[in-house]
């Protein structure tokens, strides 16, 4: 047993790193940090998927206990959870698009009695159960994954990624969130916009009509029917957001396209 015990160790310490950049993508990529996928399941998903990848590379004994070890250690999860953080940046894109949605319909104070999500508006939490579909639908999932673990190839452990072109490209990505927002949105505010004008000419007309009587409920019915009208080109977009993220994680971690 004695003899075993040093091999048991060294074991344990080249396990470590797959297991933790795994780990720290699955706290912070979309679907799989869901609270919905708990604890349990991301534990054994990392330590699958780390089990699988084990025999396909040659790893470092290095004690996390020491100095390299713990720089080691903060390595592996920024890698994680920087990979995850830019795919979060199309869901807070569509947070976005769905709080400009809903000031345009007029539900922008639903959010303010809703004690199930707090502050996001009903229409952003349509909009983000619709990409999530979207994500897995299109195997986002596997993709993910996929590239996790081809970033063992091209960032293989000893190989920092904090680094100013990281830092940059994360930043630069991160204007997505108002740019995809607005792409989002564009269909359904530009046309109500145009009912508000229509709006504005009837009560110029008939001064005596209550207008927020008649406009609230005209404004509220027309966002849903707009809102069912371009779903394809919301849908649409959402895919090519997930695409976007997706080429922006391939960068970050220098896996090739294709």
């Amino acid at each position: 047993m004695q003899l075993l015990a040093p091999e048991i160790v060294e074991r344990f310490y080249t396990f470590l790193w797959p297991m933790l950049r795994i780990s720290a993508l699955m706290i912070a990529a979309p679907i799989f940090s869901l609270p919905a996928f708990n604890l349990r399941l991301r534990v054994l998903t990392a330590a699958v998927l780390a089990w699988l990848v084990y025999p396909l590379h040659d790893w470092p004994v290095i004690d996390p206990t020491s100095a390299q070890g713990l720089v080691e250690i903060f390595n592996q999860l920024a890698i994680g959870l920087m990979a995850g953080l830019i795919l979060q940046i199309v869901v807070a894109t569509l947070v976005v698009a769905g709080q400009a949605i809903a000031a345009a319909v007029g539900l922008s104070m639903a959010n303010m009695i809703d004690a199930n999500m707090g502050n996001v508006p009903v229409i952003s939490q349509f909009l983000i159960v619709l990409a999530s579909l979207v994500f897995v639908g299109a195997g986002g999932h596997a993709i993910l994954l996929g590239l996790i673990l081809e970033s063992f190839h091209t960032l293989p452990v000893g190989t920092s990624i904090l680094s100013q072109d990281s830092y940059g490209l994360i930043v630069r990505w991160s204007s997505m969130m108002f740019l995809g927002s607005v792409l989002v949105a564009l269909p359904v505010m530009v046309a109500l916009l145009f009912i508000n004008v229509g709006l504005g000419v009837v009560t110029r007309a008939a001064p005596s009509m209550n207008i927020f009587a008649v406009g609230f409920p005209a404004m509220l019915m027309a966002g849903f029917l707009l809102m069912w009208l371009a779903i394809g080109s919301i849908v649409g977009r959402m895919e090519w957001l997930w695409l976007q993220g997706f080429d922006v994680v391939r960068q970050l971690l220098g896996v090739q396209s294709g």
